[in-house]
């Protein structure tokens, strides 16, 4: 298993993956093995997102590195953990063979949660980026341009702070359509780091709704929300539209993370083959 590099010279691709609920990593690894065939470069492994217990994104990373023989990316989340909770998850990460992590700041915690959740937050993001670089890491960033608020110009700048501190390529929310690719490049192509565009293919009008309405950070254009509505086939017109993001993906980023929603890896041949 070769390690992961993100550059400008050649296209990557990635696959994000939600650790399973519970103790039982078989079922999922055994669907991700079966993905070996098709053409990308990487695993990325969420942690606990949205807020709810999933096994730990650490271990999970390993597991699917053992498993697949790829390298897979680690997501860590100032929210889960203090300081040295997380310096002891990045060495942990190193001497299991996890090369590259991303630094997340993590969804926040549902304030109405069944169970009472605190959150950590003893340090920010920035500086978790520093201690992933100092602990031997090869470090990502999120850039969440919040399209709800209108957020990009703002968040544009959080990002020169993350690559200040020593960032290495940025990951972005998922993009629908191609006038946000464009201003998403136009704000960040200065930072001379690779930007990898989040793909998250839509499955129903009304995932697309939810997704719009109830996720911070992704906007469905309208057009697109209608075209769900319409779409005879919706996966199948869902599928199609990751794959136009994919295509423009090749023409203005260094690569795409393809996030497909609850485990439909089904889907991925369509994406991948026939862009």
């Amino acid at each position: 298993m070769s390690s992961l590099f993100i550059d400008n010279n050649e296209f990557i691709i990635t696959i994000e993956v939600v650790p399973p609920l519970g103790n039982d990593p078989e079922r999922l690894l055994e669907k991700l093995s079966n993905l070996s065939g098709l053409p990308f470069h990487a695993f990325s492994v969420a942690s606990n997102p949205v807020a709810k217990p999933r096994m730990s994104a650490m271990v999970f990373t390993h597991l699917i590195q053992k498993a697949t023989k790829k390298p897979a990316i680690l997501h860590c989340t100032i929210r889960d953990h203090n300081r040295l909770g997380l310096q002891s998850e990045l060495w942990g990460a190193k001497a299991l063979g996890i090369d590259t992590v991303i630094a997340v700041t993590g969804d926040p915690s549902a304030s109405k949660a069944e169970e009472i959740t605190s959150t950590v937050g003893d340090l920010n993001v920035c500086q978790l980026i520093t201690m992933a670089r100092d602990s031997d890491l090869y470090t990502g960033a999120v850039l969440d341009f919040r399209p709800e608020v209108d957020g990009l110009e703002h968040e544009a700048k959080r990002l020169e702070k993350k690559v200040a501190a020593g960032c290495q390529f940025i990951v972005t929310q998922p993009v629908y359509d191609e006038q946000t690719a464009t201003q998403i490049h136009a704000a960040a192509r200065h930072l001379k780091v690779p930007i990898i565009m989040g793909i998250l293919p839509l499955l129903s009008y009304k995932h697309a709704i939810f997704l719009h309405d109830k996720v911070d950070g992704i906007a469905v254009p309208e057009i697109l929300r209608q075209q769900m509505k319409k779409a005879e086939d919706p996966v199948k017109e869902g599928v199609s539209q990751a794959r136009q993001m994919l295509e423009l993906a090749r023409k203005m980023y260094s690569g795409a993370c393809i996030m497909p929603p609850f485990e439909r890896f089904d889907i991925l041949t369509d994406i991948l083959l026939s862009s």
